[in-house]
């Protein structure tokens, strides 16, 4: 997977992936990331990238031209995505991570100011996407956010593409509860079931755990997983949930 970064901050972007399991990543060669700044294709003498709107506002709106050349120099194949950081796109969540994944080239273009000038949305035909109903300083920070987490569905990223099974949102559940040692700290206990060794028993005590901690804080994942699923054991669970919270 090769991502490809617009950004006038590109440093935001290098420190970011030096660090941690996206470095470990990109030394493997299982993702390269590279950031691009339009800043070094702009054609005014004093680097200029922003100018006043047209019909007046408060703010600087980023130019066509050094976002139109900056993309022009990056090779495209015909599996490349674009994608805008937008505050006016989708919302960003476990579905499109995993169907960037399949992807093996993603463009990130970060905006800065009061946005971008539409023409480069219209000339990339970039996908929007957002983190949420806010709004932030740049896109550098979302961008850092797709990436980290659309690797983690690549095979070889995290080791074993077992690891990300588990992760919240992964089957529409929230992750289970996690234990270390030691077995008691300040009076409180690892549940019994973990210490067993009966895998069977854990197995079971953990996917009704992710139903319990689903059902306290996201109701609405919840529901909509008890709607979907068509697997008898889960279906029990779901209603011994249901009976022991909502007496």
């Amino acid at each position: 997977m090769k991502f490809d970064v617009l950004t006038l901050f590109p440093d935001m972007i290098s420190q970011a992936c030096s660090h941690s399991i996206i470095s470990r990543g990109i030394d493997s060669g299982v993702i390269s990331v590279n950031p691009v700044n339009p800043r070094d294709y702009t054609k005014d003498k004093h680097k200029k990238v922003d100018d006043t709107p047209f019909g007046g506002g408060a703010g600087m709106v980023l130019m066509c031209q050094p976002y139109f050349d900056c993309f022009d120099s990056i090779e495209k194949t015909p599996d490349t995505e674009v994608i805008i950081l937008s505050p006016q796109g989708e919302v960003f969540n476990r579905q499109i991570s995993v169907e960037l994944s399949k992807k093996s080239h993603i463009i990130l273009i970060c905006g800065h100011y009061e946005g971008f000038d539409e023409r480069i949305k219209e000339y990339t035909k970039a996908r929007e996407i957002s983190l949420g109903d806010f709004v932030l300083t740049g896109g550098e920070l979302p961008a850092l956010c797709i990436i980290d987490s659309v690797s983690r569905n690549i095979e070889g990223f995290l080791g074993k593409i077992e690891s990300a099974d588990y992760d919240s949102f992964s089957d529409g559940l929230l992750e289970y509860p996690q234990y270390t040692k030691p077995r008691i700290y300040n009076e409180m206990p690892v549940p019994e079931v973990l210490l067993s060794g009966n895998h069977a028993e854990i197995a079971k005590w953990r996917r009704k755990q992710q139903m319990i901690v689903t059902f306290k804080k996201r109701r609405d994942l919840f529901e909509k997983f008890a709607v979907e699923s068509e697997n008898s054991e889960d279906l029990k669970l779901l209603n011994e949930v249901r009976k022991q919270f909502e007496r």
